[in-house]
């Protein structure tokens, strides 16, 4: 039944220029200190709030010590340097130490009200990573959204091998197995969510409504989005390049049939060639055999790429049964 048993919840936020709006999103969370009750039935509470600091260029630190001097329940993690959102997020998820972690962004459009919808969908699904996803309008341009929505419905299932992972975004619920276990292998230049998909064996998905109050503008420039789409391609391994494995072999293909064509014209129906259908088919031969030779030389960068950014071997996890998506039951 549900109600059971209490969730506790760690909310890791990576810090990067939040001096303007990060009081008020950790005052927000401070009422969730005490058991509450989600709209499922299930019993959670936020046991601690990790904050990370990613060495920004205004006041965030100085908020960070000033709330943590205030509160018990805030515990900072301070970076040598600006390595990045995600490697912030990962960053506070190695830090965390309860059996949900939940990673939010700090300008207040993520509402802390939404973990206990996160949580009851993980519980329903059974699923150990749930993503929020915004259900109402995004306060960007129109092409940025477009481009967005392209990224997320067309170029993520080619990316992705999990047929599972279909979404991506910043507020999401973590089992603290799968967080701490992302968190240990996670090497530079790893995407966060292609990371989560290697180990988290299903995720899933709940509408929840983003608040754009507080922040007036994204702080990703275009340059920033494309190098962040990069790092996503990148680290999604050689699935997109086998495409060009395939290409080879096809082009290989119709090459071959080609010059059967050529020679049956030639020597058995007595067409009369100039060259030109040859010529046609020696370079569906030859560019077929180059796209095969770089498939082939791209499965072999592909595997010192999840190498060098933590592809695990295998995760040994806990008994399913014992797991807190089955802490209810």
């Amino acid at each position: 039944m549900p109600g059971q048993a209490v969730h506790n919840v760690s909310v890791v936020i990576p810090v990067y220029g939040g001096s303007a709006t990060l009081r008020q999103v950790v005052g927000e969370l401070t009422q969730f200190y005490t058991e509450q009750l989600s709209q499922g039935g299930n019993r959670f509470r936020i046991a601690e709030v990790i904050l990370v600091d990613d060495c920004g260029e205004d006041d965030s630190a100085m908020v960070m010590r000033e709330l943590a001097s205030n509160d018990d329940h805030v515990v900072p993690v301070w970076l040598t340097r600006n390595f990045g959102q995600h490697a912030a997020t990962i960053a506070g998820m190695a830090s965390s130490s309860h059996e949900w972690v939940v990673t939010m962004d700090e300008d207040g459009q993520h509402n802390p009200a939404s973990i206990g919808v996160l949580i009851d969908t993980a519980l329903r699904y059974e699923s150990p990573l749930v993503y929020g996803r915004e259900c109402n309008s995004e306060p960007h341009s129109f092409f940025r959204n477009v481009m967005s929505k392209l990224v997320k419905r067309m170029v993520l299932p080619l990316l992705i091998d999990n047929r599972n992972f279909r979404y991506f975004s910043s507020f999401r619920i973590i089992t603290g197995e799968v967080a701490r276990t992302v968190g240990a292998f996670a090497q530079q230049g790893a995407y966060l969510d292609v990371a989560l998909s290697w180990v988290a064996r299903t995720s899933a998905v709940c509408d929840v409504s983003f608040r754009n109050q507080l922040r007036s503008h994204s702080g990703y420039t275009t340059k920033k989005l494309f190098a962040h789409f990069l790092r996503l391609v990148v680290s999604s391994g050689t699935r997109p390049l086998r495409l060009i494995t395939a290409l080879g072999v096809l082009s290989f293909i119709a090459g071959v049939i080609g010059t059967v064509i050529v020679l049956f014209g030639k020597y058995v129906a007595g067409y009369s060639s100039q060259g030109w259908a040859s010529l046609f088919s020696l370079v569906l031969i030859l560019g077929g055999a180059i796209l095969l030779a770089l498939g082939v030389i791209a499965e072999y960068v592909g595997v010192l790429v999840r190498r060098s950014i933590g592809l695990p071997l295998y995760v040994v996890g806990s008994d399913a049964h014992q797991s807190p998506l089955r802490k209810n039951q």
